[in-house]
C-alpha cells in the first residue's frame, strides 16, 4: 500500500511539473511582453519630452533620462545635416527598445486640399481640372468641361455649388446644375445629375481658415529681412543665373530669361510687385534638403494696385530635390476682399513644376496651360486648361524660415 501510494506521488508530481512548464513560461512571456511595452512607452515619453522642449526653444541637454513604472529610458541629442536627431533607448533582461526621431530646422504648414478658398469662392472656366479635394466658404461654380477628381465642399449655410463635374462626394446648402459621380449632400437640389446616394436634409459643412496665417508671413517677412536689404537698383532684376535668400528686396523685382536659374537659400520678400518670365527656373537650394522656399509680395504702404506677383511664359519651379520640397509663391495683396478688381496672383503660359500659390486676401488666376500643386486664396479662377494637382506631401511641409527658426518632426521610427 505504501509502495502504491509513493508511486501516486510522483507521478502526481511529475504531472504537475509537466503542466507546471508550460504555465511558467506562459508568465514569464508575459512579464517580458509588458516589460517591451512599458520600455515603448518609457521611449516614447523620453522622446516627445525633448522634442518639445527642442520645438519649443527650451532647455534640453545632449542626453535626457525618463522613468516609466519603474523602467528608465534614455535620449540622446545629435546634430545631424539640416537639423537634430533624437535616438530614445531603453534596456531590460528581457527587452531593447529604441526609437529615432528627426527634427528639421523650419516652420511648417499643411494644406489639406487641392484647392481651398475664402468667402469669395472658386471659378471653374473652359476645361480647367483639378485632381485633389476642393474646400471653399464661398460658392463653387464651373462652365464648359471642368472637373474636380475628388470631393468639393462649398461651406456654410450660402454654401453654393453651380455647374461643377465631380467625380467624388459634394456636400452644399444648394447644389445646382451640376454632375456628381459620389454622393451629395444638401438642403436644396436641382438640375443635377447624382451617380451616388442623395442625402436631403444635411447640415451644413463648417467654413474653414487657410492653411497659413498673416502672422506667419509676417515671420518669414522677418526671416527675409534679417538677411539684409537690397535698396538699388528698382525695379530690381535678375537677367542671369543667380543664388539668394533670405533677402528683403525693398521695390518691385523683375526675374526673366531662358535657360539659367535662380536658386533660393531663403525666403524672399519683395516690397512691391514681382513678375517672373520667359523661361527662367526657380528652385529650392539642394541644401535645404526637405524643406520649401517662401517668397513674398507685399508692400504695406499698398496692398490694393502693388504686393502682385505674375508668372508667365514658360517658367519653371523646382524644389530642392528631396520629397515635399517646394516654392511657394505669397501675395498680400487685398483689393479681392476689399471688391477691387485687382488680381493678386496671376499664372499664365504655360508655368509649370513644384509650385504653390497663396493669397489670402486677394484673387489667385490660373489659365492657358498652367500647373501647379496647391492654390489658395480668397478667390480662385481657374480657365483655359489650367490644372491644379495635389500632391499628399503637402499635408505636412516644412519651411526654412532663416535665423529665428525652430524644429519641427520629420520623421519617427522604431529601429528595435
Amino acid at each position: 500500500m505504501l509502495i502504491a501510494c509513493l508511486l501516486f506521488l510522483a507521478a502526481a508530481a511529475a504531472v504537475s511539473a509537466a503542466a507546471a512548464g508550460p504555465a511558467l513560461r506562459r508568465v514569464s512571456a508575459a512579464r517580458a511582453f509588458a516589460d517591451a511595452r512599458q520600455g515603448l512607452y518609457a521611449v516614447a515619453s523620453v522622446s516627445e519630452d525633448v522634442a518639445y522642449r527642442k520645438i519649443k526653444g527650451l532647455a534640453v541637454g545632449n542626453a535626457e533620462i525618463f522613468s516609466v513604472g519603474g523602467i528608465s529610458a534614455t535620449a540622446e541629442v545629435a546634430n545631424v545635416s539640416g537639423g537634430q536627431e533624437i535616438s530614445a533607448f531603453a534596456n531590460g533582461t528581457r527587452f531593447s527598445r529604441n526609437t529615432t526621431m528627426r527634427l528639421v530646422a523650419g516652420d511648417g504648414a499643411s494644406f489639406y486640399y487641392g484647392m481651398q478658398a475664402s468667402a469669395g469662392g472658386i471659378d471653374l472656366l473652359n476645361t480647367a481640372s483639378i485632381a485633389g479635394n476642393v474646400y471653399s466658404n464661398g460658392p463653387v461654380t464651373g462652365e464648359n468641361s471642368n472637373l474636380v477628381k475628388g470631393i468639393v465642399v462649398s461651406a456654410g449655410s450660402f454654401g453654393f455649388i453651380d455647374g461643377v463635374h465631380a467625380t467624388g462626394t459634394v456636400y452644399a446648402h444648394t447644389i445646382r446644375d451640376s454632375d456628381i459621380d459620389g454622393d451629395a449632400y444638401y438642403q436644396t437640389i436641382s438640375g443635377t445629375t447624382v451617380g451616388g446616394a442623395l442625402h436631403p436634409g444635411s447640415a451644413d459643412q463648417a467654413t474653414s481658415s487657410l492653411a497659413i496665417s498673416d502672422e506667419q508671413i509676417a515671420e518669414w517677412e522677418s526671416d527675409a529681412a534679417a538677411g539684409g536689404t537690397i535698396s538699388s537698383p528698382c525695379p530690381y532684376k535678375i537677367t542671369d543665373t543667380a543664388t539668394l535668400g533670405p533677402k528683403k528686396i525693398a521695390c518691385d523685382m523683375e526675374i526673366s530669361g531662358n535657360g539659367y536659374a535662380l536658386t533660393l537659400n531663403g525666403p524672399l520678400w519683395i516690397v512691391g510687385n514681382l513678375t517672373i518670365s520667359n523661361g527662367p527656373t526657380i528652385k529650392v537650394a539642394s541644401s535645404l534638403g526637405g524643406a520649401s522656399v517662401p517668397i513674398i509680395a507685399d508692400k504695406p504702404s499698398n496692398q490694393t494696385t502693388s504686393s502682385k506677383i505674375e508668372l508667365q511664359n514658360s517658367a519653371v519651379f523646382q524644389g530642392s530635390g528631396s520629397t515635399d520640397s517646394y516654392v511657394l509663391m505669397i501675395s498680400h495683396n487685398k483689393s479681392a476682399k476689399q471688391g477691387g478688381s485687382e488680381t493678386a496672383i496671376d499664372l499664365k503660359n504655360s508655368i509649370d513644376g513644384d509650385l504653390l500659390v497663396y493669397a489670402p486676401h486677394g484673387e489667385v488666376l490660373i489659365q492657358d496651360s498652367v500647373n501647379v500643386k496647391e492654390a489658395s486664396g480668397y478667390r480662385i479662377r481657374l480657365k483655359n486648361s489650367a490644372e491644379v494637382i495635389y500632391e499628399t506631401g503637402l499635408a505636412n511641409l516644412i519651411f526654412t524660415s532663416g535665423p529665428s527658426g525652430g524644429y519641427m518632426i520629420e520623421s519617427w521610427k522604431e529601429t528595435e
